[in-house]
């Protein structure tokens, strides 16, 4: 079933939040399984500026969703420093890298990470609720109209298909309002149509002044990125415009 979002769509709110400079200088995160040493990033060196559509190429395995993790304070670096607009929180405890996290940086997961037993308004009023956002019920309404799920709001996420409860999950992070925005494999769930829309849709928070990162396995999405940066066992391999130029979302062809 064609999980069809309004054409009309587009993020218009003059409230929006200015964006924040992330920097990570020679950044590495091992794990260690059983007796061996796993290397997740090495040598990592990224500077990225505020009001930025990034996108973050690579396979599975490539470290991408691990790097989203250092920069949104999800996870500490083995080595290295990661500082927001020029504030180094490398070593912040947990309770000051929560405090951060609430009113700097919004997550959408690739495995949606809705509340089951919460309505899709209560989800994203959830993300309101916790940015501290006035009238969150409100916001939660015209966040899901934004997303095209107006009709969807007294859902279960058990009654949602899966391009639905990832439209949700966009909603609530949408919803939260901060400056930073980190997207794991954000179309991974939609059909094609409403995959370029979400794209558009993200697109447009960058343009409202926030930092946009998306990780994705897909090329084609790194055609409308600012900057694409391209992973490969734990490294940056290139980084850069994409090649060809940057491309319309209405030229993607997946």
């Amino acid at each position: 079933m064609s999980e069809s979002l309004p054409t009309h769509l587009r993020l218009s709110s003059p409230d929006l939040s200015a964006g924040t400079r992330i920097d990570l200088d020679d950044l590495a995160k091992r794990y260690v399984v059983g007796e061996s040493t796993v290397t997740a990033l090495s040598e990592v060196n990224l500077h990225i500026d505020e009001n930025a559509f990034v996108v973050v190429l690579g396979p599975s395995g490539c470290g991408k969703t691990t790097l989203l993790n250092m920069i949104g304070l999800l996870d500490s670096p083995t080595e290295g420093r990661v500082a927001l607009n020029g504030r180094d929180v490398t070593g912040s405890s947990r309770r000051d890298r929560f405090a951060l996290r609430r009113r700097t940086v919004s997550f959408v997961f690739q495995t949606f990470n809705l509340f089951p037993g919460l309505t899709a308004a209560e989800n994203v009023q959830f993300g309101a609720d916790v940015a501290g956002r006035p009238g969150a019920t409100e916001v939660a309404w015209e966040m899901l109209e934004r997303v095209g799920l107006g009709d969807r709001t007294d859902h279960f996420p058990h009654q949602l298909s899966g391009g639905e409860q990832q439209r949700v999950a966009i909603a609530r992070a949408l919803a939260t309002d901060n400056p930073i925005l980190l997207a794991d494999e954000p179309t991974g769930e939609l059909d094609f149509r409403t995959g370029v829309q979400i794209l558009e849709l993200l697109q447009q928070q960058a343009e409202s002044g926030k930092t946009v990162l998306v990780v994705t396995h897909n090329r084609e999405i790194s055609k409308v990125g600012d900057r694409v940066i391209e992973l490969s066992s734990g490294r940056i391999v290139s980084d850069g415009r994409p090649i060809g130029g940057k491309s319309r979302t209405e030229d993607l062809r997946w």
